[in-house]
């Protein structure tokens, strides 16, 4: 069982470029979207959160469970849906402004254990700002790491949402040696500063960088690097894209039952390159339809996992 823990809300999602097109909305957060990926890979996963009872929350949970992702763990709560307005770019790529105030994800409580057969959680993006259930997932987080659970973070930085910058670099830092596999974006790193060096040095066993269009770039602890291009594919939008990266990583980890720091280290290039590919795939695949919409296995057949 994967975990995948954090904020699912709707995504009012552009039918064009500039700040008045028509919106539409959508299934979506980071973590949301993590977990519909990877039930819709084929991995046996499971949803932690707090999602609202009206009928955003169960639409959300309804896209839960056609995925194939246990939500036994997700908390409810009478608050509205966290919303999530993007913006597109002449090129497809999205900016976004939220409305988070009383809305039911920020009530998050860390709960008591993790669901039976755990392998591995992911964290990420809005749920570690948003207090005060970024202070729960955050227990959840070390809680999990001090059980030898696999830990997978993507900070996905919306800095919008973020009203102190260097508090929740120092934050960042502070989650490192709970974290066993680090992704972020180009511009993600940017953002936080830091090198992928200094972040294995602090705790991950490996560090992925998106590039976008250009592709994905794993780094080890054992100072190995592997990358490869991104596929290319005419661009819709890229909700969804970084999300989808998460699932593909963590679902081909699964699969070659890597889901350790020991075996990430060994996985070396035969391992890593195959991986990293498959991901990419599975983002282009993404990009080239509206929203987050991730990939079932079939569409992938061909590729590696």
């Amino acid at each position: 069982m994967i975990v995948v823990a954090g904020e699912a809300l709707i995504d009012l999602v552009p039918q064009g470029t500039g700040a008045l097109a028509a919106l539409t909305p959508a299934l979506g957060g980071g973590p949301y979207n993590t977990a519909v990926a990877l039930g819709r890979l084929g991995s046996p996963a499971a949803f932690c959160s707090r999602v609202s009872y009206d009928a955003f929350g169960e639409a959300l949970l309804d896209g839960l469970r056609r995925a194939g992702v246990d939500v036994t763990a997700v908390q409810r709560g009478p608050e509205p849906t966290t919303l999530a307005v993007a913006t597109l770019d002449a090129a497809g790529s999205a900016a976004y402004s939220f409305y988070v105030e009383g809305t039911a994800d920020r009530l998050f409580t860390a709960p008591a254990a993790l669901p039976a057969g755990t392998r591995a959680v992911s964290f990420g993006t809005c749920s570690l700002v948003l207090e005060p259930g970024a202070s729960a997932y955050e227990e959840l987080m070390r809680q999990a790491s001090a059980q030898g659970v696999f830990t997978a973070l993507d900070p996905n930085i919306r800095p919008g949402l973020i009203a102190d910058a260097d508090a929740y670099r120092a934050r960042f830092k502070s989650w490192l040696p709970s974290v066993t596999l680090l992704k972020l974006s180009e511009e993600d790193a940017r953002w936080l500063g830091g090198t992928p060096q200094e972040w294995l040095a602090a705790g991950p066993a490996a560090v992925v960088i998106t590039h976008g269009g250009d592709g994905l770039t794993a780094y080890t602890a054992d100072g190995a690097v592997h990358a490869v291009p991104g596929e290319r594919v005419e661009v819709v939008d890229t909700i969804g894209a970084g999300d989808t990266v998460n699932a593909a990583l963590l679902h081909g980890l699964a699969a070659r039952d890597a889901l350790s720091p020991e075996a990430l280290s060994a996985l070396g290039a035969q391992g890593w390159t195959p991986l990293l590919r498959f991901a990419a795939r599975a983002a282009a695949v993404t990009c080239s339809r509206a929203g987050a919409e991730p990939p079932y296995a079939h569409e992938l057949e061909g590729s590696s996992d």
